[in-house]
């Protein structure tokens, strides 16, 4: 699947696949209700406002040979307290539609991630994963990220849920 960088009018697709992907991997972790809830147009507003900000973050996509968009990520400069700034990166978001599950786009999509933040001169990422997301921790690790040992725990969907902090070089 090719690889690219997302435009404004990508903005619906990537919420789309937000929405759909967070509905199929947390349903064991979130209430139904709140996932049913998840509205792709109040998304939509949100993803267009990252993508035409001036200070934007990255936004890839995986688009199938048709142009339409199954998988995003999204990175950034670490936006918070816990590293020295400038040398580390967050992986905020990677999520693929649960259709292209285990078909190697997640994998590429997150290699092509990594590759655009050692562009960019950082040296280490990390990102946050639900410490009961099974399968989100099996594909980080099988790329060769590890639990740093920082745990957070935040509620969603009126679930109080721990999420672990994973963390890689960039230049391994």
């Amino acid at each position: 699947m090719p690889i690219r960088e997302a435009r404004p009018e990508d903005a619906a697709a990537v919420a789309a696949v937000h929405v759909l992907s967070w509905r199929a991997a947390y349903r064991d972790l979130l209430p139904g209700p709140y996932l049913d809830a998840l509205d792709v147009e109040e998304r939509t507003a949100v993803w267009r406002g990252r993508l035409t900000a001036p200070d934007r973050p990255t936004v890839l996509v995986a688009t199938d040979t048709d142009g339409r968009v199954r998988a995003f990520s999204c990175v950034r400069a670490w936006p918070g307290e816990g590293f020295a700034p400038g040398p580390t990166a967050e992986v905020a978001a990677l999520y693929a539609l649960p259709e292209v599950w285990g078909t190697g786009v997640g994998r590429a999509l997150l290699t092509a991630s990594t590759e655009a933040l050692t562009a960019a001169g950082f040296r280490t990422a990390a990102l946050w994963v639900f410490a009961g997301n099974a399968r989100g921790r099996r594909f980080y690790e099988a790329a060769g990220w590890r639990p740093d040992g920082e745990v957070a725990r935040e509620e969603t969907g009126g679930r109080v849920l721990e999420e672990l902090r994973y963390r890689r070089g960039l230049f391994t």
